[in-house]
């Protein structure tokens, strides 16, 4: 029988394994136009931590004592569906589980581009989705800008940074400590900020000392009013997510937000479903640069459906570099 991740309670700051209990799942008598899917690959994202709440969003709540979800990759093993046979490679969003029956309207099938296929989780999946359209629509970045990127180890981090420096920008990264630092270096960074190591309002100045064009933010907290310290005339900030804050309770602080007032900062919050419309682009862009190896995938990855509660946790502890996954 299939099992499932189930959130048992809502989290009070930072979840726990308490949160959570691995559960049989009894999977429906497939229907016409439905499919079967051998889940091989489950991402675990920091947006989740905001479906663990009950508040409205821009996608529901997990809802208490019920099957959890996520991005997946799998084979299909059966089919009422025409247009998917047993073998298909697919991505989906029922993860958090080892078996998954979906709607066939619900599959992408993978097309044969020559990558593993954990890399539609990542670089041609949501992640590098969300460095690609968060940088050039909600930042407007182009070619010249000097980029600024927190969480630069992370997945969407390390796509942002290879992104532009395909796209001709400079790029300055956060991240934490030597290891992680030498990564960011190492995708072409031209700069490094290790932020466990000092002041960042000082190192940003002393990376960019004529300031920042771009910003892009997956941290909040002192990363964005760093930001906000040094970003140029007509700066863009594109918010993709502000891990800081997900599991705590207090307000943020900015001792440097009025600069948005003369500097004419623009910031831009974004959600990767926005540009669905547009995958043709990304797909045509993203497949482009990994094929001439201007962008390359580092996954963290973890073992068995057992640990997937671990690895999501991992995400606020920077227990990964580059994409967190679970290989089942």
């Amino acid at each position: 029988m299939a099992r499932a991740w189930h959130l048992m309670s809502r989290p009070n700051g930072m979840p726990t394994m308490n949160n959570f209990a691995l559960k049989e799942l009894a999977q429906p008598t497939l229907g016409e136009g439905m499919v079967r899917v051998k889940n091989s690959f489950l991402s675990v994202d920091p947006y989740m931590r905001g479906r663990m709440n009950d508040v409205k969003s821009y996608v529901p709540p997990f809802q208490i004592d019920a099957p959890m979800e996520g991005g997946a990759v799998g084979e299909v093993v059966e089919s009422h569906d025409l247009g998917f046979a047993i073998g298909d490679k697919v991505v989906h969003m029922l993860g958090w589980r080892d078996e998954s029956v979906v709607p066939a309207a619900a599959l992408n099938k993978l097309p044969e581009l020559g990558v593993p296929p954990q890399d539609f989780l990542g670089n041609l999946g949501l992640t590098g989705g969300t460095a690609y359209f968060g940088l050039f629509d909600a930042a407007q970045a182009k070619e010249g800008d000097t980029l600024f990127v927190s969480a630069a180890a992370g997945a969407v981090g390390s796509a942002v940074v290879q992104i532009a420096k395909a796209r001709g920008m400079t790029v300055i990264g956060s991240a934490g400590g030597a290891e992680k630092c030498a990564f960011v270096k190492s995708l072409g960074a031209d700069a490094v900020i290790d932020y466990k190591s000092g002041n960042l309002v000082k190192q940003l100045g002393e990376a960019a000392p004529k300031g920042i064009d771009v910003y892009f933010d997956n941290v909040g907290g002192e990363h964005l009013d760093a930001a906000f310290a040094h970003a140029r005339k007509d700066a863009r900030f594109a918010i993709c997510g502000m891990i800081d804050s997900y599991n705590g309770g207090e307000p943020a602080q900015f001792r440097f937000i009025m600069r948005v007032i003369g500097m004419r900062i623009r910031v831009q919050g974004f959600i990767f479903t926005d540009y669905l419309a547009q995958m043709a682009d990304f797909y045509r862009d993203m497949g482009g640069w990994i094929a001439s190896g201007q962008v390359k995938s580092r996954d963290t990855i973890v073992e068995g459906l057992e640990k997937t509660p671990e690895a999501f946790l991992g995400l606020f502890t920077g227990a990964n570099t580059g994409k967190m996954l679970v290989r089942l």
